[in-house]
This record gives C-alpha cells, sequence and structure tokens, in this order.
C-alpha cells in the first residue's frame, strides 16, 4: 500500500474510482491486472478495520454492561 498512513474513507474511494474505470471501460489489460490487484488489497483492509471495529465497539458495550 501507499507509504502514508490509509483511512478507511480513502480506500473505500480509491475502490470507486477503480470500479468507475472498470465500467466505464477505462482501463487496458495491464492496467486492469494492475488495478484489480489494487482492489483486492484495499478490500482486504477495508474488511480488516471493519473487524476491528466491530471487535473495539464489542468491547466498549460490554465495558458498559459491567458498569450496570
Amino acid at each position: 500500500m501507499k507509504n502514508k498512513k490509509l483511512t478507511y474513507t480513502e480506500a473505500i474511494a480509491e475502490i470507486k474510482s477503480i470500479i468507475e474505470k472498470i465500467e466505464n471501460s477505462e482501463l487496458n489489460v495491464d492496467a486492469l491486472n494492475k488495478d484489480v490487484e489494487r482492489a483486492v488489497e484495499l478490500i482486504k483492509f477495508c474488511k480488516s478495520k471493519l473487524y476491528a471495529t466491530e471487535k473495539n465497539i464489542d468491547k466498549i458495550l460490554d465495558d458498559t454492561e459491567e458498569v450496570n
């Protein structure tokens, strides 16, 4: 991935951009392969972020229930 810290919002925007290029047939075969690989990388990143967020929210809710 890029050197700077990627955010979930940036990853989603990049995925949408890649999808738009594919739908508009703006990619040649070489670029298509590269962009599909990048999209898969971004999707894995997003899934990981969502999973981590879900776990964090579950922990927060569990901690809240223990207080009551």
